[in-house]
C-alpha cells in the first residue's frame, strides 16, 4: 500500500503542477472537465492521506484502498475516453509535456527514494501523453 500510495502522491502532483495547466491552456472551454479532474485528485489525496494514516491490517483501511483504486481506475478512464481524444486535437506539444512530466517524475522520486516493486500494467501518463498523434 505505501508504494501505491507514494506513486499515486507524485502522479497526483506532476499533474496538478505541469498537465492540467497546460491541458487548460490547451482546452480553454473544458474547464467543467477540468475541474472534475481536480475534485478527483482532491479525494484521491484525501484517501492517501486516511490510508496512509491507518494500519494495513485494518479491514477499514484496506476498503479505503479498494475505494481509491477504484476512483483511480475511473480517473485514467475519463482521461483516456475524455480528454486525451481532445488534447489530440488541440496544438499541445504533447512531446514536450510528456519530457516535462516524466523530469519532474524523476525529481520527485529521487527527493523521496526510489519507488519498489513492478511497473504499472497500464503505461503512465507521462507515456501515454507523449505517444499521442496529432
Amino acid at each position: 500500500m505505501e508504494e501505491v500510495c507514494k506513486a499515486l502522491k507524485i502522479h497526483t502532483q506532476i499533474e496538478e503542477e505541469i498537465f492540467y495547466p497546460a491541458t487548460r491552456e490547451a482546452l480553454p472551454d473544458e474547464e467543467d472537465l477540468m475541474n472534475e479532474a481536480q475534485v478527483e485528485h482532491d479525494a484521491a489525496k484525501d484517501l492517501i492521506a486516511q490510508i496512509e494514516a491507518g494500519d494495513a491490517s485494518d479491514e477499514m483501511t484496506c476498503a479505503k484502498f479498494i475505494v481509491l483504486s477504484e476512483q483511480i481506475d475511473h480517473h485514467v478512464e475519463e482521461e483516456e475516453d475524455e480528454m486525451f481524444p481532445k488534447l489530440q486535437k488541440s496544438d499541445m506539444d504533447t512531446q514536450a509535456l510528456g519530457q516535462k512530466l516524466a523530469a519532474r517524475k524523476q525529481e520527485l522520486e529521487a527527493e523521496g527514494g526510489q519507488m519498489q516493486g513492478k511497473a504499472p500494467k497500464k503505461p503512465s501518463v507521462m507515456e501515454r501523453i507523449t505517444s499521442m498523434r496529432r
